[in-house]
């Protein structure tokens, strides 16, 4: 009977051809939707695992993590130094970062920070970043790569290249009197780091001092800078006050005027509402203090309407391909009444003829499903560099997962039961009723 259904499929090719394919269509739909869903929480998760709060200029807790962990948008005004030194001195903050933001290479984020950010970052449940290439800064103008923008143009160690102002691919002005030089690509973390630029705060301060006076430029004491690209001086005395200064601030180096948030690593977890409150009320200076997990929460419960919304839509395409699989099979009864009252004479029992359009159903469902799964497959290949480059994260090209093998068995149970009711007509027919001539 499956050799006869197939037979039978072969032979009406065209018209199960479209068929299969919306089946596949719909197929490659849902499982798009769900490892879209899936991998874009998993990469958001990842990115934020190792921070324990960000602190920024008071504003949208879901904007500043945008901002700061992939580079979306902005956080508006910019904070002082002084609050990153009272952040850095609370009894129970272990690291704080500098984060700077507000200029993009060739559309992807520039980030000025410390060679601590380097130290501490985590990701991907507290893996640290590594060096594919080279090292941290080691001048003013010195720039780290992460992996997808240094694949992409082709940036190693010794490029020299420049930074323009603004977020995105808008670019308001072109620092083509700042470069930098490449002096360490990081190796692929699969989020958000991987499309980032990252320069020293002294290099980001350089690319906007004012050069009318030289001693504003940051840039202009770089032939004196140690390996650290800290800001060297000529006079004894103020070099005291650098030491002591250096050793209660573990050697951080150049001190810009503003920033623009704040990574921040506990000792203790339990007091990060404490902080968070501390932050918050602090009268000299309006700031917010986001924790990345209850932020994600947040920007969850804003996309979950068009989540759903894209659930909807590919059960649709589903019910619809599924629907007009019925329609088909319907549709060829009466061209087929002969074919079954033939078969009918020759043995086959009304169960057979049953099971000949059951299996012709089920054939079709289970073509469609692989189809779909090498569409979302080739699918997610032409995908994933858009979605590196634009968003930050990568689809997976994996396997299906137990919950996809769940939705792919749903739909080839609905497909059996979808093809119970023109098997129920066939059944229904007799062969008197197949051979007898109609007027």
């Amino acid at each position: 009977m499956l050799n006869l259904a197939l037979h039978s499929l072969w032979n009406r090719r065209f018209v199960v051809s479209l068929t299969v394919l919306s089946i596949a269509v719909a197929v490659a739909l849902i499982l798009g939707v769900e490892r879209l869903r899936d991998s874009a929480r998993g990469s958001f998760a990842n990115s934020a695992s190792g921070i324990d709060l960000i602190v920024a200029p008071r504003g949208n807790d879901v904007q500043i993590l945008m901002a700061t962990v992939f580079g979306v948008g902005s956080t508006g005004t910019g904070m002082s130094w002084d609050s990153f030194e009272r952040v850095e001195n609370l009894p129970a903050v272990d690291w704080a970062v500098p984060l700077m933001m507000g200029d993009n290479h060739r559309g992807y984020p520039v980030m000025g920070t410390s060679r601590a950010y380097f130290d501490h970052f985590r990701h991907s449940g507290g893996q640290a970043l590594a060096f594919a290439q080279g090292g941290g800064f080691e001048a003013a103008d010195s720039a780290v790569m992460g992996a997808e923008v240094a694949a992409r143009f082709g940036y190693g160690i010794g490029t020299v290249f420049v930074n323009a102002h603004g977020a995105g691919n808008v670019s308001f002005d072109m620092h083509d009197d700042a470069p930098f030089i490449v002096t360490g690509v990081l190796a692929p973390t699969g989020t958000a780091v991987d499309r980032m630029v990252f320069i020293s705060t002294q290099g980001f301060d350089g690319l906007h001092a004012s050069y009318e006076t030289p001693a504003a430029d940051p840039f202009a004491a770089s032939e004196n800078d140690d390996a650290s690209g800290s800001l060297g001086s000529t006079d004894e005395d103020h070099a005291h006050e650098d030491d002591a200064d250096h050793d209660s601030h573990e050697d951080r180096g150049y001190e810009p005027n503003q920033i623009n948030a704040i990574y921040v690593g506990l000792t203790e977890r339990r007091a990060i509402l404490g902080i968070q409150r501390a932050l918050q009320t602090d009268p000299t200076e309006a700031l917010s203090a986001v924790m990345p997990n209850v932020a994600l929460l947040q920007l969850w419960s804003i996309t979950g309407t068009a989540e759903n919304a894209l659930r909807l839509m590919s059960v649709a395409v589903a019910a619809a391909s599924l629907i007009g699989m019925v329609v088909m099979l319907s549709a060829t009864l009466e061209a087929r009444r002969r074919e079954f009252a033939i078969l009918r004479s020759v043995g086959a029992t009304p169960r057979s003829i049953f099971g000949l359009i059951v299996s012709e159903a089920l054939m079709m469902a289970a073509v469609g499903i692989l189809i779909g799964i090498a569409l979302l497959t080739m699918s997610t290949a032409l995908a994933n560099p858009i979605l590196s480059a634009n968003y930050g994260f990568r689809m997976g090209l994996a396997l299906p997962s137990f919950t996809e093998l769940t939705l792919l068995l749903a739909v080839f149970c609905v497909a059996a039961l979808a093809s119970l009711l023109p098997a129920w007509r066939v059944y229904r027919m007799t062969l008197s009723d197949g051979l007898a001539a109609k007027l």
